[in-house]
Parts: C-alpha cells; structure tokens; sequence
C-alpha cells in the first residue's frame, strides 16, 4: 500500500475534480500492474494497472488507495466492475471514497462477487496524500498550503522589500516542486505590484506542470489569471483540489485569520535581517494561550544549508 500511496502521489495536482488514486496488483509476489489517475482525471489508475496486468490480474492481490469507483460515468466503465471482472483474490483498500454515489457500493459489489476486501490499511497516510480531493468534497474548497520562505528572524524581505534570494538553490527548487504538485497557486495584489511574479514551475521534465495563477485583490494580470476578492472565494475557483499561497504578508495573515490553511511550508535560511518585512501581518491573535495546539509538525528536513518544516493543522 504504501507504493500505491507514493504512485498516487505522481497524480497529484493534475486529476481535475477526481482523486489522485494510486493501484498496484500484485501475482506469486511480484508486481504485474501499477497506475496512477492520469491528466484531467482519466483513465482512473485501477484501469491503468488492470490493463498492465491483463490476464495476471486473475488470482492477484489489488492494493488501491481508493474505494474502485461505483457510479456511471460517460468517460468509462466504473473502476468495480472492471476489478471485478479481472477476478482478483484480494482487493486492499486505504480508504473509502467519500463519494455517497461510490461509498461503500463498491467495496459491496465486490464483496457480493466473492472477492476478498480489506479496508483501512494506512487510512491516513492514503487520505493525507489525497487530502485535496477530501477537502473540496468535505469543505467545498480547495486544500491550502500555504509556503513561506524566511529568515532566522521571521523576514521574508529586506525592509526595502527586496528579496532575492534569501533560500538556496536547493530551497528554491523545492518550492518548484511544490508548485508543480498544485492546480493553483495563488498571491495577493501586492506582490503582483511589486514582483510581477510568473509563478511557473521552472524544473526540467515539469516546466508543462505549471499551476492556474489567482490573485487575491485588485492587480493589473494576464487574462489567464484568476482574480478572487476574499479567501473564500477561494471555493468558486472550480475544479481545484489543490491551492498554493506563496504571498505577501497580508495575504498569509487573512487566510490565516479565516481558518482557510491546511498546511504550511516553512523555509528558513540561515541569514539574520533585522527590521525586515514579517512573513505574517497581523491576524488578531488576543492570546498566546489560544495560538498553542493549532499545528502539528510532520516533517523536517536539510535543503542545503536552509531547512525545510512541514505543518498540518492540528484536527
């Protein structure tokens, strides 16, 4: 499971409305059949590694980060009664969808076939890495990571604004990662004004991965920009599961204050400024009692001579 977990993770920030699903089928201990949802939410990835497998697939172990699909679709045959015509022994599902059109109808039509199905195993681990999927059907928007690159001392510029590059190359290049890893990505006015930024993915292999640019405000932008007046707006963006806020201050401090970040990026360096632009503007903090429990870290890591800290909000 956790290799189909780390395939569907190839899909991510490219699958439209669908879930980034991962599948792996495996026959006499070896693996026949791997897939990941692909571009624009087709094929779905039990599909892809079903093909791949072909006749293996019969007598085989499904690892599927997802519930196979259940409801009819133009686009296809639903991805259960694909699985169960391939007649595997198992099916080992993460988790179910939460889909009521899928859920549990097609773990049942399964079962009803005779197929042995598990359900649950590294739940978590599946749902965090499909967590964009899971927010819009949950919350009606977008999961939000929201990526901060600092100093030691809490800057993300000079006092003059100036800010290239506080990170190193190897930073940097995460960052690009990461957008490569979101449908959209977004920043607020000002830092349209001041930085005129492309917000592009410039790695190679993944310069055509390049996220829908947003602008939160008022700002002189290219027709293929997006323009929202508030954070909550950020639900009428369309079929977005994933949203990357990269700036300013001002624009962090309001999705922050609205409870609309899910995951925060923190890249720090070590450089000391000193009467520096805050990474973060106000937010109405009253206490640091009730700024206590909000995060939980999942990860830290060297990036060069900068490190790297994972965020998710605390349930």
């Amino acid at each position: 499971m956790s290799a189909a977990i780390a395939l569907s993770e190839r899909g991510r920030g490219r699958t439209g409305e669908n879930p980034n699903v991962g599948c792996i089928i495996v026959k006499d201990g070896k693996i026949v059949g791997r897939g990941w949802t692909q571009p624009g939410g087709r094929p779905h990835a039990e599909a892809i590694a079903l093909a791949q497998a072909g006749a293996e697939a019969k007598g085989a172990d499904i690892y599927v980060t997802m519930e196979p699909c259940a409801h009819k679709s133009e686009r296809g045959p639903t991805c259960a009664d694909l699985v169960k015509d391939a007649a595997p022994a198992r099916v080992i599902v993460a988790t179910l969808d939460i889909d009521e059109r899928t859920r549990r109808h097609g773990i049942d039509r399964l079962g009803n076939s005779g197929i042995s199905v598990s359900v649950g195993v590294l739940e978590q681990q599946a749902h965090r890495a499909m967590a964009g999927f899971f927010t819009r059907m949950e919350k009606g928007r977008p999961y939000v990571t929201l990526k901060l690159a600092m100093s030691l001392d809490g800057c993300i510029a000079m006092a003059d604004g100036t800010s290239k590059w506080i990170t190193g190359d190897r930073a940097r290049a995460h960052a690009h990662l990461e957008r490569a890893r979101c449908d959209a990505i977004l920043v607020g006015a000002g830092t349209v004004a001041a930085d005129r930024p492309g917000l592009d993915v410039r790695l190679d292999g993944l310069n055509d991965r390049s996220p829908k640019p947003v602008v939160l405000g008022k700002a002189e932008v290219p027709e293929h920009w997006a323009e929202i007046s508030e954070p909550q707006a950020i639900a009428e963006l369309g079929q977005i599961n994933w949203l990357l806020i990269e700036g300013g201050a001002a624009t962090a401090a309001s999705f922050l204050q609205a409870g609309l970040v899910d995951r925060l990026l923190l890249y720090r360096a070590p450089v000391i400024i000193g009467g520096g632009l805050t990474g973060v503007a106000d937010i109405g903090l009253e206490n640091l009692d009730s700024a206590h429990g909000q995060w939980n870290r999942l990860d830290r890591r060297d990036l060069g001579q900068d490190v790297l800290e994972i965020y998710e909000r605390a349930a």
